[in-house]
């Protein structure tokens, strides 16, 4: 029946789960060491434990301002290093988190957390992108006494998390009341301001004393095959996007998707439930270069696809979409017999005898994105150090430039606790070269 619908599927827990869960955790504080925000992970799991969760939401907020949304859609590293995993499964803590600010409605969350007393510093940041680096960055800025702009240019903040990832995994009222705490600390938010054409960089250098910019992977990248340019040939981030803002999708009853991570399970899931809608039935096929062990999905994304009639076929490269009468009719492939080389570098071998047709009237293409650079003015970009795609910064995520700090995907991820750990490492970055110019 899930299927049907884009309802959220996990209830969360119980409170008998939830204190049964906490009283499992040995508070070794291994897990805390492969969070990439280093949560304090012990400790509020023995609040929730002592069910005292106010206190608990004061230890997540230390290093976390999105934690609904984290309780619901974090890559939950902690668990992978969870001491009990050795004798069984590890502790839960990605739905403790979410179990604990489920028990705090937002009006609570003055009482629960307290009203900052913040000292203005009189000097004034701007932020670029409202997606969880900069959402993290405004947040842990505001605190330390800044005046904090965030500008965004869709017409919700979110970034991503909003535009990139299913209701049925992140329910909007979950993301927007972590949104609507931020705001209530002081943080300023203008959607529908696209830096580098609503405003430049220039600008923001002149009317703000430092600048962020933390902006997610938002463009789709192609296989480039032959057929890609056919009409019917999509890339899953616009279909996400459009999914989310309620725009109307024309499904085929039978769908090819490219890719095999996590992008590539969202759009496949949330396109067989249009087509359950739509014919009854799901036909859906995910096809990626990677077997099944080394996909980047996780394995619960792609047990839950097969569990909801997505067909997955691994080890797969695309090389061509056939095209009939102008109509896309399926695509051919060839068994890729290894992604990576000795050095480790992407460099896929194939068997081209080993041949395979998958049948789609509609193709997606779920094989990465990458950053919209557009708003980097050419004579800034000369200033600035690159390594690869990525823009080199310091362990503060300053630039090159000492006004400008990036984080988010644009030095780390994608995911959204890295993007939060790189928002408030930036945010003490900023605060220090603020109080204590950098030499550069």
């Amino acid at each position: 029946e899930r299927v049907r619908s884009f309802v959220e599927m996990v209830r969360g827990f119980t409170r008998e789960q939830a204190i049964a869960e906490a009283s499992r955790c040995f508070e070794c504080q291994v897990c805390e060491e492969a969070c990439p925000a280093h949560m304090n992970i012990a400790d509020y799991i023995r609040d929730i434990w002592a069910e005292d969760y106010h206190q608990a939401a004061r230890d997540i907020y230390k290093t976390n301002p999105l934690p609904e949304v984290c309780g619901r859609v974090c890559t939950h590293n902690c668990e992978k290093a969870c001491a009990m995993s050795h004798r069984g499964d590890p502790v839960s803590i990605r739905w403790l988190k979410r179990y604990a600010m489920d028990q705090i409605p937002l009006a609570d969350y003055e009482k629960a957390l307290g009203t900052p007393i913040v000292k203005p510093t009189g000097k004034k940041v701007a932020i670029v992108g409202a997606g969880p680096s900069g959402l993290a960055a405004a947040y842990y800025l505001t605190l330390m006494g800044y005046k904090v702009t965030v500008f965004e240019e869709k017409e919700k903040p979110g970034g991503m998390m909003r535009y990139g990832i299913p209701e049925y995994r992140l329910p909007y009222p979950a993301l927007d009341k972590d949104i609507a705490y931020i705001e209530k600390v002081g943080v300023e938010i203008r959607c529908n301001t696209r830096v580098g054409k609503d405003i430049t960089l220039d600008e923001l250098h002149r009317d703000y004393d430092a600048v962020f910019v933390g902006i997610g992977l938002q463009r789709g990248r192609s296989t480039r095959i032959p057929g890609t340019d056919h009409s019917n040939v999509f890339q899953a981030i616009t279909l996400l996007r459009a999914i989310t803002r309620g725009e109307e999708i024309t499904v085929t009853d039978k769908i090819v998707v490219i890719g095999g991570g996590n992008v590539a399970m969202d759009i496949s899931r949330s396109l067989a439930r249009l087509q359950m809608n739509k014919y009854g039935k799901v036909d859906v096929t995910v096809t990626c270069l990677e077997t099944e062990e080394i996909m980047p999905a996780d394995p619960e994304e792609i047990a839950e696809a097969r569990e909801e009639g997505i067909r997955i076929i691994p080890g797969r490269s695309p090389v061509r979409i056939e095209i009939a009468d102008d109509e896309i009719v399926g695509v051919h492939t060839v068994c890729c017999v290894s992604v990576f080389d000795d050095q480790h570098r992407f460099n896929p071998q194939v068997d081209e005898a080993d041949k395979l047709f998958i049948p789609g009237t509609m193709v997606v293409e779920a094989i990465g994105q990458s950053a919209d650079d557009s708003l980097l003015p050419d004579e800034l970009k000369q200033q600035l150090e690159f390594a690869g795609r990525r823009v080199k910064v310091n362990e503060y995520y300053q630039s090159s430039i000492p006004w400008l700090f990036f984080g988010g995907d644009f030095v780390k991820g994608p995911d959204v606790i890295t993007g939060i750990a790189t928002g408030h490492q930036a945010a003490r970055g900023i605060d220090g070269y603020l109080n204590r110019p950098a030499e550069e």
